[in-house]
């Protein structure tokens, strides 16, 4: 496994996704301030704005993670699941440089998040 190829990946994306983020929050804020003041517009632009914040949430998360995956790089624990230590699948860290999970815990970890969710 060439370490410093997932090394750079997730640098790179360290700060693609740092830059999004400073981007989103920004155009979320703005869509609020510059919303016209009627009730209509009002409406759509705080829906604007709560995508735009929703988006920069979720890069927020994916940012931790690949920041968490940096760290595993570091301390010579990368490509191995952190659950059993076993190694992750490389098709799996060309899909998602930042997993810490091989496909079968990853699995398990989604089966077990969609038995807790309540359905309507």
């Amino acid at each position: 496994m060439n370490i410093q190829h997932y090394k750079q990946r997730l640098l790179d994306l360290e700060r693609t996704l740092s830059a999004r983020i400073g981007q989103a929050a920004d155009q979320g804020r703005g869509e609020f301030i510059d919303s016209a003041h009627d009730v209509g517009d009002a409406s759509v632009a705080d829906e604007v704005a709560s995508e735009e914040f929703t988006e920069a949430e979720h890069n927020s998360d994916v940012l931790q993670q690949v920041r968490d995956a940096l760290e595993r790089v570091a301390d010579g624990t990368f490509g191995t699941c952190i659950v059993d230590g076993g190694p992750i699948e490389a098709q799996r860290l060309d899909a998602l440089p930042w997993t810490p999970y091989c496909l079968k815990h990853a699995q398990r970890l989604e089966v077990a998040a969609s038995s807790r969710t309540p359905t309507l």
